[in-house]
């Protein structure tokens, strides 16, 4: 197999894990029971942490990286206005699955764990959390966005700019 083609797969299968994280963290936030039954949304909110941190971060790393390394080995990507309009969404989506999606995830867990250990009370715990659904529903709008690209490679290329003809000493242009 070739560097090109370990490059696309690893690629399709961030894209694949960072989609479902996504999705897996959305169905726990939508089947989690109420904060006041602490014990079970605990645990709920232990296993979007670890979804975010074993798969949602490998994943994105996983497609940014690829994703770069396509960039830089395959020359005609540079010229196509879609590559870099993958790149910037993409880049978008770190930073918004860092700070948007990781972040409130390790809280979540972390503040759920003060409840459980008595430190805080049910009360005081609620208002602290934090609420995803939106942000995690934007970043698989991007996501999802990025595979179209992908998939349907619109033709819109960068026009190169051709060098001006010069003239010669006696007058004629090369």
């Amino acid at each position: 197999m070739t560097a090109k083609r370990w490059v696309k797969l690893g690629h399709i299968l961030g894209a694949i894990g960072l989609t479902g994280a996504l999705l897996a963290h959305l169905i726990l936030l939508s089947v989690a029971p109420p904060p006041e039954d602490l014990a079970a949304y605990h645990a709920i909110r232990v296993a979007i942490d670890s979804i975010a941190r074993w798969l949602l971060l490998p994943s994105l790393t996983l497609v940014l990286t690829s994703g770069l390394a396509a960039l830089a080995a395959h020359a005609p990507f540079r010229d196509q206005r879609w590559v870099w309009a993958k790149l910037l969404l993409g880049l978008s989506m770190f930073e918004g699955t860092l700070v948007s999606v990781q972040g409130p995830a390790q809280y979540g867990a972390e503040i759920t764990a003060k409840a459980v250990a008595g430190e805080i009370s049910v009360a005081e715990m609620i208002p602290l959390l934090p609420d995803e659904k939106d942000v995690l529903w934007l970043v698989l709008t991007l996501a999802l966005i990025n595979v179209i690209l992908a998939v349907w490679r619109p033709r819109l290329r960068f026009k190169r700019m051709e060098p001006a003809p010069t003239a010669t000493p006696s007058g004629e242009q090369s």
